[in-house]
């Protein structure tokens, strides 16, 4: 009996790298792993009583094998047992939008978009901004629901500890207005220290009724990267288009830094109510409009 088992765990097989190991029992992890079959679940459950091997984890694992193409069944099986789940990073950057996000959600962790939207929406306080700008990692094989989960309960003890220590005091209504905003001073600003001053516009804007035509607010879902033309801003009828609409949007236009939320706080005391970007790639501000065709001219002559 010992030599026949011992011939059997020496026969060479496929090797597999990567496996899908279900939850629940062995017999239902057997179903999903090619070459495996009832001997084998024998000497793995032999081993694990035994205290040899431990028991195999579920999800995607990585099975600790060399480049070879073939590993003995015994190899195989005792890596089996030393699997690690395989895990991958997925970062939001402050100002993606949830279209693109999700997106990259599916791509990393195998999912279908269509879920992960399905989830978001079910839990999200936010129809945009709803998750935290950040680096996040996932064990692969996690579910939409799982994953999402994490993300929206993430952002919302954030938001609510950052209102919390700011305001002293949380109310989701009224922060989303906080996020809108800060949503437009993250796609407008150039850099952190220019976002109190950006806001500071914004505001005085809105003090005047003036509309705030920016840019920014029209980089929203599936225009997120796109770049805003005379025709783009002709043409888009949506609540995004500051230059037709007056007053803020009706959401977030995408995710939100900490630096845009405490901008669009502690705006800074400015007469400012134009600005232009200059060919350093930050802005130049003015107060009066006459002022701000003056600077666009300039630019448009340095760009030149």
């Amino acid at each position: 009996m010992g030599l026949c088992l011992l011939f059997y765990l020496s026969i060479p097989i496929k090797s597999y790298g990567v496996v899908y190991i279900p939850s629940g029992s062995l017999h239902n992890m057997a179903r999903h792993i090619p070459n495996l079959n009832a001997l084998d679940l024998w000497i793995l459950r032999l081993m694990g009583v035994l205290g040899l091997w431990k028991t195999p984890k579920s999800g995607y694992i990585a099975i600790p094998t060399n480049t070879q193409q073939e590993i003995s069944k015994g190899d195989f099986l005792h890596a089996l047992s030393l699997s690690k789940r395989i895990y991958r990073d997925v970062t939001l950057i402050p100002g993606e939008t949830l279209y693109f996000f999700i997106q990259d959600l599916a791509t990393t962790f195998n999912l279908q978009e269509d879920a992960l939207y399905q989830a978001y929406r079910a839990k999200a306080l936010y129809a945009e901004a709803g998750i935290v700008p950040d680096t996040y990692r996932f064990a692969l094989g996690i579910s939409a629901m799982s994953l999402m989960d994490y993300l929206i309960a993430h952002a919302n003890q954030h938001y609510e500890k950052l209102s919390l220590k700011l305001l002293g005091h949380y109310h989701p209504k009224e922060w989303e207005r906080t996020l809108i905003i800060a949503s437009i001073v993250q796609k407008e600003a150039a850099n952190a220290q220019e976002m109190p001053l950006i806001a500071g516009v914004i505001f005085n804007r809105l003090r005047k009724d003036m509309p705030l035509q920016m840019d920014g607010s029209l980089n929203y879902g599936k225009y997120s990267h796109s770049k805003i033309t005379k025709e783009r801003i002709a043409q888009d009828t949506s609540a995004f288009n500051t230059y037709k609409h007056k007053g803020l949007p009706s959401m977030p236009v995408g995710s939100v830094s900490t630096a845009a939320i405490k901008a669009t706080l502690f705006p800074a005391k400015t007469p400012f109510l134009y600005f232009v970007k200059h060919k350093q790639g930050g802005h130049v501000f003015s107060r009066y409009y006459a002022e701000h065709v003056r600077n666009i001219r300039a630019q448009q002559r340095g760009a030149k």
